[in-house]
């Protein structure tokens, strides 16, 4: 990963995480464990399935490219 990507990568996440937060019910924000609970579970149902679905289009796309050469 290139410097700039690595910044773009900061810039991302921290948007991320003031989304997450703003979406976070004030009782789950009393201690790390509640914040890690609740980050972990927003994370597993909002952020990793669009990850996986980007990933997913992007291979089928590589392998439609590889089927048309």
């Amino acid at each position: 990963m290139t410097p700039e990507e690595s910044q773009k990568l900061q810039e991302h996440i921290t948007a991320i995480a003031k989304i997450l937060y703003q979406n976070t019910p004030s009782e789950d924000l009393v201690s790390l464990e509640t914040i890690e609970k609740s980050v972990r579970q927003q994370i597993l149902e909002k952020v990793s399935p669009q990850v996986a679905f980007f990933l997913s289009k992007k291979r089928q796309e590589q392998l439609r490219v590889e089927r048309e050469s």
